[in-house]
């Protein structure tokens, strides 16, 4: 009998577990701004802001505070976004009106919000949203999941079975992820409930609040584990270096002050200003405009992001594991059998009519289409057969059963439907035909889904009652074999082609499936993830038996006589590993392996490619285990019994209707493995628009850091408006159209990239350097005298390196704006051609206007052929080495 709670037993625990409520408070704009403002690169905005006032560099500053307010004002509208958005998803179950019922088994309307663990609540007829995780003690609920899951097909919850005798399933204590069938969770949808002999639907509450699935999901949402990526590790090294660079320069900008005899504040000023300038403020902000531009295009495919920092990772993907069923395959099956097993297929199933529909398992459904059930409903029944417990589908278990009753008849019986090898070791040896193995063996190998059903007459003096309580061991036992059915699973006609073009890019690719191995193998091959001349070698893994050792045996796929003849532990002189080769195993042997073959694990997983029957803590571990030997690792599946591998991968995409599931970082509505190759794409351009950010804004920092620290001997003041823009523009190049065989870099600290920005400048360095000793040796440029209180004085040689700068500026941006092979040409990118267009004839309408640079910029001029000179051959260089291949540069250091 089930235990009720009191009114004061029930207060005192809330007192313990506090109110059930998942609370998101929307912050107000006033708590975000003066969260958002404290950052640390926005204190250093500011702090450069009023510098550069202090010195009269009004322009630039100006520019810094406008594209800061919109940085801060975007952030923020992002922010109150995705609050508000989390509060609406968590604000349907927070307040409800739910029955519990007290000691006095009187039934009492309550709020969800004084609901405690151990409450015994009413589940109501027409359905609710679950404000709390339940567990289910009496009758069944039919659940929508999706917003957990992703999972679209509605599941039936069945009621907690009682204890039976010792060690059967059910007893002891309860777990919520072994029992998960039994629960109900918070925030899922119960769409009807089922019940008998008049009793109400209960369950007992087991957790509230943030202690629930949604809770813990919302947690986890509200505060993301860190993203440890080393593009970013090196980027704040890479500032570091920066920060040490400044202080050279402002070492050196306080002694050539001193010696110029510079009154103290303008040393002061001077000095903290060549910090502000080689440290880019702006950088955070401008390296996430890859990410924010990558996910508005992944949104307009119907790709929805939940984690835009994983974006970047997408980029570094190697190997992608896939779900079979639903992913690889259609979801609808085509049925292939020639006799019918009409009460076992009647009975034996988890559909459900909602609004006129069945809905379910889609092997159910076509189970029902292929015995005319649906299209065609018979208007007289011949005899009605009624379901009097249910035993779901467990993927561990890998089969389901019911107990059923003929109308007129006192007796019931038990079917049973589930994987071949599981059903046939519960039959009756005399009721499972010789050839069992054989025909099996046949039909896997064709690439067919097996479904084996078996039935059992039971004791006639079990009751309904006690059938209510009976545990699923006793009846799952002394099965009759009746037959298979052999279901055709069909690749969907986008799985080949995109399995190609990951293969062609060198990106690995793994099918993780709860099928049968022999099935799985072979749709593997249908797909193209085995190529037809490649071997098969399945790993059976034992578990030590009556004291020896675990072994494993291999065996060929195609030639099963072909196979190991020591069945004794095995040591490193295993098959010979080739890249021809591939292991598959199953679940089984994946857990002998993990616990008895650690040393061996990593090398299997190197070249393992079909994964069978694996449980999805299963699916988890092997994610782990293939980021533990450095792959980066994608999944995609349907969300159903992989939400753990999904989470757990770099890159999980689940295939969802829905706009976002907190399932797995990215959802996908194109219902195919065709986002896959585009979330790649996508994450590819980002991460080399991160590094064209990056290296771009560090030529910037360290071009004007040298033409300062050049001029602080004559006290100029320089201002470029470029950045800003450039940076922007930069970021909106799409992706490459293709995957290719190479993946950019990983991180900053790379011999290519640091080749390529110490290159940039040494080049812009020389040039300066050069521009700077020239103009100072021409007969024309007077020795400058510091008799002039001006804090602005016009010089040759501010002018000379102004424009020198100002087309090294445009210069780099063309430099590091690459486009293929993983994102399009900058031509192709209008905005971004457009400005370097208007910015470009700008400079050279200065260049050849005497009087707008003496009007506009204060410039004193240059004759005008010795300053068109300056900037040609700096030009003609740095734009020379957009053309030069750095892959045979980079093979001749390696």
């Amino acid at each position: 009998s089930c235990h009720y709670l009191d009114l004061s037993l029930s207060s005192n625990r809330r007192l313990f577990f506090g109110v059930n409520e998942i609370a998101v408070k929307v912050p107000s704009v006033f708590k975000l701004l003066i969260k958002e403002v404290l950052n640390p690169f926005y204190i250093f905005q500011l702090f450069s802001v009023i510098l550069w006032s202090a010195d009269e560099y009004y322009y630039y500053a100006v520019a810094i505070v406008i594209m800061s307010v919109i940085s801060i004002a975007t952030s923020l509208y992002t922010i109150k976004k995705q609050y508000v958005m989390l509060h609406d998803m968590v604000a349907a179950h927070s307040i409800v009106r739910v029955s519990v019922i007290r000691d006095n088994n009187e039934v009492e309307e309550a709020m969800s919000t004084d609901l405690v663990p151990g409450d015994v609540m009413v589940i109501p007829s027409n359905g609710t949203i679950m404000p709390c995780d339940a567990v289910l003690i009496s009758g069944t609920c039919i659940v929508n999941e999706s917003m957990l899951t992703g999972e679209s097909v509605p599941v039936t919850k069945t009621n907690l079975p009682n204890p039976g005798e010792k060690g059967a399933e059910g007893d002891g204590v309860y777990n919520m992820e072994d029992h998960k069938r039994h629960t109900l969770f918070c925030g899922t949808n119960v769409i009807q409930t089922r019940f008998y002999s008049g009793e109400q639907v209960k369950a007992v509450v087991v957790r509230t609040g943030y202690s629930t699935a949604k809770g813990q999901l919302v947690r986890s949402i509200l505060y993301p584990k860190p993203t440890d990526f080393k593009l970013y590790r090196d980027a704040y090294m890479f500032l570091l270096c920066l920060v040490a660079v400044a202080g050279i320069g402002f070492l050196y900008t306080i002694v050539v002050s001193i010696m110029n005899k510079v009154p103290a504040k303008t040393i002061i000023i001077e000095s903290l200003d060549i910090v502000t300038i080689t440290v880019p403020p702006a950088l955070p902000a401008a390296m996430t405009a890859g990410i924010v531009y990558a996910q508005r295009r992944l949104k307009q495919i119907g790709i929805f992001c939940i984690s835009p920092q994983r974006i970047n990772i997408c980029g570094q993907l190697n190997l992608v594991c896939f779900d079979k069923t639903g992913t690889l395959t259609e979801d609808g099956l085509d049925l292939l059998v020639k006799s019918q097993f009409v009460a076992c297929m009647a009975t034996c199933h988890s559909l459900t009519k909602i609004d006129g529909q069945l809905s379910g398992d889609p092997l159910d459904l076509k189970m029902f289409e292929a015995a005319g059930w649906v299209s065609h409903p018979c208007p007289i029944a011949s005899y009605e057969i009624g379901i009097v417990r249910q035993f779901p589908f467990s993927s561990a278990l890998q089969r389901m059963s019911v107990v059923t009753r003929t109308l007129g008849e006192k007796r019931m019986d038990a079917f049973l439907k589930g994987a071949p090898e599981v059903v046939a070791s519960l039959c009756k040896k005399e009721t499972v035909p010789e050839d069992f193995a054989e025909v099996l063996e046949d039909y896997t190998k064709q690439g067919f889904r097996v479904i084996a059903l078996a039935h059992r007459r039971l004791e006639s003096k079990l009751s309904w009652h006690k059938v209510q309580n009976v545990n699923r061991d006793h009846i799952e036992v002394n099965m009759e074999f009746l037959g298979l059915i052999i279901m055709q699973n069909k690749l969907k006609a986008e799985t080949p082609g995109v399995l190609e073009d990951l293969r062609q890019a060198n990106i690995r690719t793994i099918m993780v499936t709860g099928d049968n191995m022999l099935t799985a193998i072979s749709v593997a091959r249908d797909c193209g993830m085995i190529l037809p001349q490649d071997q098969v070698i399945i790993a059976d893994a034992l578990p030590p038996k009556d004291g020896q050792a675990a072994k494993i045996n291999w065996r060929y796929a195609d030639n099963p006589t072909k196979h190991s003849s020591k069945a004794t532990r095995l040591e490193p002189e295993g098959p010979k590993v080739q890249e021809q080769y591939h292991f598959a195993m199953s679940g089984k042997a994946f857990a002998v392996i993990t616990d008895h073959f650690q040393d061996l694990l990593q090398r299997l997983v190197l070249h393992g490619t079909v994964f069978a029957r694996m449980a999805p803590d299963q699916k988890t571990q092997l994610v782990e285990v293939l980021q533990s030997v450095d792959y980066f690792v994608g999944m995609c599946g349907d969300g159903a019994n992989d939400c753990g591998a999904l989470k757990r991968a770099h890159g999980g995409i689940s295939l969802s209707e829905l706009e976002a599931s907190v399932a797995s970082p990215f959802t996908s509505r194109t219902p195919n493995i065709s986002c896959v190759t585009n979330l790649i794409r996508e994450g590819r351009a980002a991460l080399t628009t991160s590094f064209c950010v990056f290296k771009f804004m560090a030529l910037y920092s360290i071009i004007q850091y040298i033409s300062v620290t050049l001029l602080y001997s004559y006290t100029p003041c320089v201002c470029v408006c470029v950045c800003v823009c450039v940076c922007v523009a930069v970021s909106l190049n799409p992706a490459w159209k293709e995957l290719v065989p190479r993946r950019p870099p990983s991180g900053l600290i790379s011999v290519q990239l640091l080749f390529s920005v110490l290159t940039q400048i040494l080049i812009c360095l020389g040039f300066q350097i050069f521009a700077f000793l020239w103009v100072g040796q021409q007969g024309w440029c007077p020795n400058w005298i510091s008799n002039s209180n001006d804090h602005n004085i016009k010089n040759y040689e501010n002018t000379t390196l102004f424009f020198v700068s100002s087309f090294q500026y445009l210069i780099v941006a063309i430099v590091f704006s690459k486009g293929k092979p993983f994102r399009q040409p900058s031509y192709k990118n209008y905005i971004f051609s457009s400005l370097y267009y208007v910015f470009s004839q700008t400079d050279f309408i200065y260049i050849v206007n005497t009087f707008m640079c003496t009007k506009y910029i204060a410039c004193i001029m240059c004759p005008q052929v010795h300053l068109c000179c300056l900037p040609s051959p700096s030009t003609s260089f740095c734009c020379s080495s957009c053309f030069i291949p750095s892959e045979p540069l980079m093979s001749f250091w390696r």
